[in-house]
């Protein structure tokens, strides 16, 4: 099995090769690890054309997700280069992703349990459990399930605290 890429230099060469192999085409800009993606695979910046990778990715599910997210963000590169369909919606994207066998969506990333929940609110009728970020009017919110309304039981919850 392939070394895994630790650093930017080493991401950015990855995806050079998979593009040459993959795509007939020379990647010419960089590639980097962004810490910041939360909910997705990858990202191409139109801007300046660099694909940043979440490396998360590396984390849960290892090389074979990596490069077909890799394969889906050259698809967006390569089509917007040649001002074709890069869109997700785009016959070109949709065509030129399934023929590379890149992925057309990102592997779901697991929950973050380390984070911190504000405001916890409970129903006492269904006892569904509302976290939130930001305190909410009780007297105008109600819950979602039995539209009772909601009491204000915990302040600075950690998320792994708070059963399902």
């Amino acid at each position: 099995m392939a070394r895994l890429p630790q650093t930017d230099a080493e991401l950015t060469a990855l995806v050079r090769s998979v593009s040459t192999e993959t795509f007939h085409r020379p990647f010419t800009h960089q590639a980097l690890y962004n810490r910041r993606l939360r909910t997705t695979g990858g990202r191409y910046r139109l801007r300046d054309h660099n694909i940043e990778i979440n490396p998360h990715l590396l984390q849960y599910y290892g090389l074979p997700e990596l490069l077909g997210v890799i394969k889906h963000e050259l698809c967006h590169y390569h089509l917007h280069l040649l001002h074709g369909g890069y869109q997700h919606k785009d016959a070109d994207f949709k065509k030129l992703l399934a023929a590379t066998g890149g992925s057309r969506f990102a592997p779901p990333m697991p929950p973050r349990e380390d984070r911190t929940v504000n405001y916890l609110y409970i129903c006492p009728q269904c006892q569904a459990k509302y976290p939130r970020q930001r305190r909410i009017d009780t007297r105008r919110f109600v819950c979602g399930r039995c539209h009772h309304r909601l009491e204000l039981v915990g302040l600075d919850v950690k998320m792994s605290q708070i059963s399902a």
